[in-house]
């Protein structure tokens, strides 16, 4: 298939990566012409800052900008019969009814433009404003990885709220414990042996049967000292507000 990328940041660039090595991605457009050119140079791809030089020939156009920057761009986009799809986990595909052929091809990942990542087994969304659309974008899919879903607007929203928690939100956690252990003189790397163990054990069994820690024991003395602790060495963060927070919810969480 012929593809037009529309962005060149973390996700444009992964997916015209693991894209290119079965289609042929044509352009790519970017408002900063440098950041179009620097990824088409690498897909051997012709590069635009213009939207309006967009071609119209393509069969799929995948649009990956931020999500508040989709509507306005979809509203200058030049009219195509190739189909329209956005890579948001967010933004409804309604916005894309102008267009006769729409959907979603959402890589339910986190992406980096400079790290090597393997798409064999990311999970890619598919939504089609009919049949026929699904089916192309399902194709486009099956291409790159082993794992896909058909998923409405409802459903993806929900899911994205979910890897805000499991992704977004926990890395901000390391960031808080490298924090920490930072101030204890220790390295960030002797919590990797526990953190992989801890995300096995939640994916083999449950993350409810496998919580483990003080407020899963409910143990207040223990809490205590690590909230004095917090309060004493890291008030100005508001950490021990947040230790507080989130261990009551477990202890909410734990079944008598």
């Amino acid at each position: 298939m012929d593809i037009v990328l529309i962005g060149a940041g973390n996700v444009a660039t992964q997916l015209g990566f693991a894209l290119n090595k079965h289609h042929n991605i044509t352009q790519v457009f970017s408002r900063q012409l440098t950041n179009a050119s620097l990824l088409a140079g690498r897909l051997n791809a012709k590069a635009t800052d213009n939207i309006e030089s967009i071609s119209d020939s393509a069969d799929i156009y995948l649009i990956s900008v931020s999500d508040d920057a989709i509507t306005p761009l979809i509203e200058k986009l030049p009219h195509t019969k190739g189909t329209v799809a956005h890579t948001a986990g967010s933004v409804s595909v309604d916005v894309l009814n102008r267009f006769e052929n729409h959907g979603i091809f959402y890589p339910f990942q986190t992406f980096t433009k400079n790290r090597d990542i393997s798409f064999n087994n990311i999970p890619i969304l598919i939504d089609g404003d009919k049949e026929s659309t699904t089916e192309q974008l399902l194709k486009l899919a099956s291409s790159v990885t082993t794992n896909t879903y058909i998923v409405d607007s409802a459903q993806r929203l929900l899911l994205h709220i979910a890897a805000v928690f499991a992704s977004n939100f926990t890395n901000h956690l390391y960031h808080i414990s490298k924090t920490i252990s930072n101030s204890a003189e220790l390295p960030f790397d002797i919590l990797q042996p526990l953190v992989e163990e801890t995300v096995s054990k939640a994916f083999e069994t449950a993350p409810e049967s496998s919580q483990t820690g003080p407020a899963s024991r409910d143990d207040r003395q223990t809490m205590q000292k690590h909230i004095e602790i917090l309060n004493s060495s890291f008030g100005d963060n508001n950490l021990a507000e947040l230790y507080k927070n989130i261990s009551k919810r477990i202890i909410g969480s734990i079944q008598p």
